[in-house]
């Protein structure tokens, strides 16, 4: 067990109101440097890391990866907002589909690295702002490419119609127009494909499509763009969580593909969230109840997936462990507090609702109410991706490790 959640958890709860069962999100900042630390390190010298910060964007997540990562990624007005007042130094850049003319214009006043276009109109509103404003605007062009046969993931944005990107065959039409524009600077190609990558060997072929790609339209549009966004969408293994993709290896081949296609000049440009945050996060439930219902045994917590919606949203059992409490005592000397030893159990939140599940049917060696489910892997797409007002329960208490 780690030994800072553990005290962690202890000091919360000693300072917690008497009787109030914890619920809480803990984040260990130093592990998440540490990590993020490393990603960088590893990358080939032509590669930066942007943190794609949709997966978490807590202030004090924010502020530990600030002087680590080259930048951070919006996907809306409101992140662009919120990224720059808690950390106005660093490099943004706004991606996504569906973008709001006033955030179109905000991305334009902040200056910001590159807007990711994704559409013919987006393009267009962009020339208008710029038009006005009188301001230069540096994009990206992101494109939605065929796979060619490459293994998909359970989350896959191209190769086959989806809302993001362009198809190939605007390419020609889409070069023209930004060459036409005098407020318009291209500066490369976005790609991103797939996300929840766990193969890293099927992540390799995918970034040698996207360097063939590149390297074949400089060549046939005669292009001197210095920089290749090849995204995120390494995946974590939640229901096998030792199976770590292996980023340094993946670093290793990714360095030998780079010269292979001759890119050492290129900027290539990772925008990774999931993986740079989800295991600095964790969420404890202090256990409330215990029942046996048709023979399986179910222990309901203080929260839920209205808190915590990562394994109902990626449809998984969530890793847990037990961290004992202290045991509930009755005033009826006649009554025992259930729990369970050796045995299968549901884990449950407060919800009114059977699909408030965080893990069904996982073995346990004990667990008794007033004990703690510590999930794991909860720092990314989990407190801000949650139905939070559901129910109007309380929040869970933020607390960071620093």
């Amino acid at each position: 067990m780690n030994f800072r959640i553990k005290t962690a958890i202890h000091a919360l709860k000693g300072a917690a109101q008497k009787n109030t069962p914890l619920c809480a999100y803990i984040y260990d900042l130093p592990a998440l440097a540490e990590h993020a630390k490393g990603m960088v390190e590893a990358l080939p010298k032509n590669c930066e890391l942007y943190y794609a910060a949709k997966a978490n964007p807590e202030a004090q997540v924010l502020a530990t990866l600030a002087p680590i990562v080259d930048g951070f990624e919006a996907a809306s007005g409101g992140e662009l907002a919120w990224l720059n007042a808690c950390e106005p130094d660093v490099p943004l850049i706004f991606g996504g589909p569906g973008k709001l003319v006033t955030e179109l214009e905000q991305a334009v006043n902040l200056g910001v690295q590159a807007i990711h276009v994704e559409s013919l109109t987006e393009l267009h509103r962009i020339e208008q702002i710029c038009l006005s404003s009188g301001k230069i605007c540096t994009v990206m062009l992101r494109m939605n490419i065929s796979l060619q046969g490459l293994p998909s993931t359970k989350l896959t944005m191209g190769g086959k119609p989806t809302p993001f990107g362009f198809d190939e065959s605007e390419l020609t039409q889409l070069l023209e127009a930004v060459k036409q524009s005098k407020y318009l600077v291209l500066q490369g190609f976005h790609f991103h494909l797939m996300s929840h990558q766990l193969d890293r060997a099927a992540h390799l072929a995918l970034m040698a499509l996207y360097f063939k790609t590149f390297k074949h339209w400089c060549e046939l549009y005669q292009l001197d763009v210095p920089l290749l966004n090849v995204g995120g969408g390494i995946g974590i293994d939640y229901a096998r969580p030792e199976q770590l993709f292996d980023w340094q290896a993946f670093c290793a081949d990714l360095n030998e593909l780079i010269k292979d296609f001759k890119l050492t000049e290129t900027t290539i440009r990772f925008e990774c969230g999931r993986y740079v945050s989800a295991n600095c996060g964790y969420y404890v439930m202090q256990v409330l109840d215990i029942k046996k219902n048709h023979g399986q045994y179910f222990a309901i917590g203080h929260g839920g997936t209205h808190h915590f919606r990562t394994p109902a949203a990626q449809n998984h059992d969530h890793p847990f462990f037990v961290c004992a409490g202290e045991a509930e005592q009755s005033q009826y000397s006649d009554f025992a507090y259930p729990e369970i030893i050796r045995q299968a159990v549901t884990l449950v939140g407060q919800l009114c609702t059977p699909k408030d599940v965080l893990a069904s049917q996982q073995y346990v060696e004990s667990l008794a109410i007033g004990d703690y489910l510590v999930f794991s892997q909860a720092g990314a797409y989990a407190w801000n991706i949650s139905h939070q007002n559901f129910l109007m329960h309380a929040p869970p208490v933020i607390h960071f490790i620093d």
